[in-house]
């Protein structure tokens, strides 16, 4: 069972995401909270797999509630959710440690798929929030879109064409088991693998690989947007 922790200020958001969770009766929403600050406290109390966190809550907000769940709660994965207008936040949370990023407007199957990515141990950017934070980070001071395009291919391609293949299946928010069945290989293998490519890239976590990829353009079809559950 996928233990879970909400957190938002508007109660209509944590009804409809503890609906939409209630859906797969692999997950459980274990407590809600309505600030920062209790998310924190809960989050200590429960130990979720899960915490999905509101990036902008009053009080203590989702970034600061991400970095002290991340000091103190390390066994729990943080997937944020987030609105349009917010990808300075979505940038500030990606260095903070979060596993994941969805968009309140995205269709309700993301949400799980999220859920389970991280609780999985891997990243996930649902294809909306990908798109914006690559659009983001083109539009910031490091050049246009091309140049940083250019530049994320030109860190992919640094990469052995093993760890090209297992950074595009990252990218699509696949877990390294997932990675394994897909690629074939051990997982202790792909596990390797993975610590490789962030050390190449230059990257601190997972999310970060992912984004990389999702710049690159190196998530294949098949994987972006992973369904919930491994069809192999």
């Amino acid at each position: 069972m996928i233990r879970i922790l909400i957190a938002d200020d508007e109660p209509m958001v944590r009804a409809g995401v503890r609906a939409v969770l209630s859906t797969d009766p692999d997950i459980s929403v274990v407590a809600e909270a309505g600030d920062g600050r209790e998310a924190v406290a809960l989050a200590q109390r429960h130990r979720p797999d899960v915490a999905v966190l509101d990036v902008r809550m009053p009080g203590l907000g989702g970034i600061e509630a991400l970095a002290e769940i991340h000091r103190t709660t390390p066994g729990t994965g943080v997937l944020m959710l987030t609105t349009f207008g917010e990808d300075d936040y979505i940038l500030r949370a990606l260095g903070g440690g979060a596993c994941g990023f969805l968009v309140k407007s995205g269709p309700p199957e993301e949400l799980i798929a999220g859920v389970r990515a991280v609780a999985d141990g891997a990243a996930y950017l649902s294809p909306k929030a990908a798109a914006r934070v690559v659009a983001h980070l083109a539009a910031g001071a490091a050049g246009p879109g091309a140049d940083r395009r250019s530049a994320a291919r030109a860190r992919v391609d640094a990469l052995t064409p093993r760890e090209r293949d297992v950074l595009a299946f990252l990218g699509g928010g696949l877990s390294n088991a997932r990675i394994a069945r897909r690629l074939h290989l051990a997982e202790g293998t792909v596990k390797a693998h993975v610590s490789s490519i962030l050390a190449r890239l230059g990257v601190q976590n997972r999310a970060a690989a992912a984004v990389v990829a999702h710049e690159a353009g190196v998530v294949p079809p098949a994987a972006a947007g992973a369904p919930p559950r491994d069809q192999t």
